[in-house]
């Protein structure tokens, strides 16, 4: 008996052993992720709570199927819009608490903030709200990936259309702050690349609510086009008051940045036949329609784009630190990097140098009333953007970890 207890006693304990050496690896044996977004403020819609449900869907997702070998907890705070709390909550949520990924960020300006933060804690940031290029240009760094949408892939497809629809003559009215100039600009270059003329631009505070003295601005200007180089709220309240106003017929608006929310806001009434770019719409095919019937029933909202990629960039995570067995900031990056996106929100995604995921995106036209059969029915699209053309490419990059 003795002879046979020894090695049994001896594989137990080479067992415990290799378990505990392998959960070691995941420091603490805990994952922790720390969505920051707009809880409570004019982008809450589009991001905010709808972001944290979908973060706790991957996790629940992944433990589900994967069975990992440590634990995955979530903590979220509200950001206000500010870059002066997002910095202070990332540093507190890494020095105090632990947290391995800091994700979301809707607003640049609160992106730009924590990702600096990111870099000196040597922590993963995933943006997935935020829009602005700069992410991965001048501000990009080796620990942040920009996963949903940028302002030159939604300008680029929006621009475009509307430009070689007839739309020639633009006037902006920007947000103005990092996200909004950055818009503007790359809206505009779309625009004079296809022939189109800008004739001037205003910008508003971020946020606000009487827009009345900048579509003055826009409406004396002449422009057949008035680009909104905003989002959320402000989006919202610019296309309600140029109703009201009467600049709408006369004059035709371009939401550079919509999301469905704003759609559902708006109606279809006031909407109808604009053209926008999303990187995901609910209905483009069973799996994206699944998801989103989940998210549907504890959110009672369909997705935006942003609340899916929130889903997709959880999971990828994830399983990054599954397939390593690490927490380790380099090494997941590093395994993030070189495992490509196949979910309901990209197929074949891939993420570069730069830290931006690209993946396909779509153009879409707003339906009319009569043309909605369901509710949240609400667009046709138009054309699909491959991921290759969609993005700004390697060879203009300004970020400095990419040698040309």
């Amino acid at each position: 008996m003795q002879f046979k207890l020894k090695p049994l006693a001896q594989a137990v304990g080479l067992s415990m052993f290799l378990a505990t050496a392998a959960q070691a690896q995941v420091s603490d044996g805990v994952v922790k992720i720390g969505v920051l977004t707009d809880l409570s403020g004019t982008y809450s819609d589009l991001a905010g709570p709808g972001t944290v449900i979908a973060t706790k869907m991957a996790i629940d997702d992944f433990v589900a199927a994967e069975k990992p070998t440590f634990k995955v907890e979530m903590v979220s705070a509200d950001h206000q819009n500010k870059g002066d709390i997002s910095s202070n909550k990332a540093r507190e949520w890494i020095e105090r608490d632990k947290v391995d990924v800091i994700t979301e960020m809707v607003t640049s300006s609160t992106a730009l903030a924590v990702q600096k933060i990111a870099k000196e804690k040597n922590r993963i940031a995933i943006i997935n709200g935020a829009g602005s290029t700069a992410i991965t240009n001048e501000a990009c760094n080796d620990v942040t990936v920009h996963w949903t949408y940028d302002t030159y892939a939604v300008a680029n497809g929006t621009g475009k259309a509307v430009t070689k629809a007839g739309g020639k003559k633009w006037f902006f009215l920007t947000a103005d702050y990092a996200f909004g100039q950055a818009l503007e600009k790359d809206a505009a270059d779309v625009v004079k690349a296809n022939g189109g003329e800008v004739v001037g631009s205003v910008r508003h505070p971020f946020p606000t609510s009487d827009f009345s003295s900048f579509l003055l601005k826009a409406q004396s200007s002449g422009a057949q086009i008035i680009g909104l180089a905003n989002a959320g709220g402000d989006t919202v309240n610019s296309i309600k008051q140029a109703s009201e106003f009467g600049i709408t017929p006369k004059q035709q608006l371009a939401g550079l940045l919509m999301f469905i929310t704003d759609i559902h806001a708006l109606g279809l009434k006031t909407t109808q036949g604009m053209y926008l770019t999303e990187g995901f719409y609910w209905d483009l095919n069973e799996e994206t329609r699944a998801w989103s019937k989940r998210f549907f029933a504890l959110h009672k909202r369909m997705p935006t784009m942003v609340q899916a990629g929130q889903y997709s960039s959880t999971m990828h995570y994830l399983k990054a630190v599954k397939a390593i067995n690490s927490d380790d900031t380099a090494k997941v990056m590093a395994q993030m990097k070189k495992m490509p996106v196949n979910d309901f929100f990209a197929k074949n995604g891939t993420i570069r140098d730069d830290g931006r995921m690209v993946h396909d995106m779509y153009l879409l036209q707003v339906k009319t009333p009569a043309e909605s059969k369901t509710p949240w029915d609400y667009y046709k699209v138009k054309a699909v953007i491959p991921a290759a053309e969609a993005f700004q490419p390697l060879s203009a990059s300004r970020c400095p970890l990419i040698k040309k």
